[in-house]
């Protein structure tokens, strides 16, 4: 189902409302005051699922739900045109409040899926002339074994040691690593350079002649974190043009 039919039940976007609220909640909580049966809930979560407007993200034992911004970035940035101006207010509307910061549990969450293998994808994940081309000309480089320390690179060349480190890696499946911005003093990211490492997870998942990519960004300081507005802006960039690269074998410019 596409984003505008799971967008026309007066339920599915109360549902989602409750989400931009406050993200990562649970089936119970999603369901508590809505005046809806569970079952109700759960019928009206699969089709919002279904649509990738919503996600699924393990935390433990928990099945947490979060907004997922990817289907209105794409739609925005490939098919607007083709619509009118108030349909064009009502998607910048919608666009704004999926990416809004969760208020209790500060969790960026954003899923797409991409025609390509997971063998390829890993690569355009690990490889740092692959990185290079999708990550806005800056790129990584390590082992990639859990443990190892990972090396920042700047377009120009200059490699950057930045604490940053491999938490898990199986490859083809999942990578997961620390995530800290550096910067010199007095610099537009100085004050984003002093907040502590945040985490970067990715899960790779075949699904028929595609692969689900869920990238998971947490640990951040709070809701108040500036890293977090900044990923908020920079991943769905970087994801697209991921996307671009290894379906069209061209980034997004």
């Amino acid at each position: 189902m596409d984003a505008f039919k799971a967008l026309a039940d007066p339920s599915r976007r109360r549902l989602l409302d409750r989400l931009n609220a406050q993200n990562g909640q649970s089936l119970r909580e999603l369901g508590d005051g809505l005046g809806m049966t569970r079952q109700a809930v759960t019928k009206h979560l699969a089709v919002l699922i279904e649509a990738n407007l919503v996600t699924i993200v393990r935390h433990g034992r928990e099945r947490l739900h979060y907004l997922n911004p990817a289907p209105i970035n794409e739609i925005a940035g490939r098919w607007i045109g083709k619509y009118d101006r108030e349909r064009l207010d009502a998607l910048e509307d919608l666009k704004r409040a999926l990416e809004e910061p969760a208020m209790s549990k500060p969790t960026f969450v954003y899923v797409t899926y991409i025609k390509t293998t997971p063998e390829k994808l890993w690569q355009a994940l690990t490889d740092p002339a692959f990185i290079r081309r999708w990550f806005g000309g800056m790129s990584m480089e390590s082992d990639w074994k859990p443990g190892s320390p990972i090396i920042a690179v700047d377009p120009d060349g200059t490699r950057v040691e930045t604490g940053e480190v491999v938490l898990e890696s199986e490859p083809g499946k999942r990578l997961s690593y620390t995530f800290k911005v550096t910067a010199e003093a007095g610099s537009a990211y100085a004050e984003l350079a002093e907040e502590p490492p945040s985490r970067v997870t990715f899960e790779l998942e075949q699904d028929g002649d595609t692969v689900k990519l869920t990238l998971v960004h947490d640990d951040f300081v709070g809701p108040e974190s500036k890293v977090l507005e900044s990923v908020r802006q920079g991943w769905p960039a970087f994801m697209s043009s991921l996307k671009s690269l290894l379906e069209t074998g061209e980034p997004l410019p």
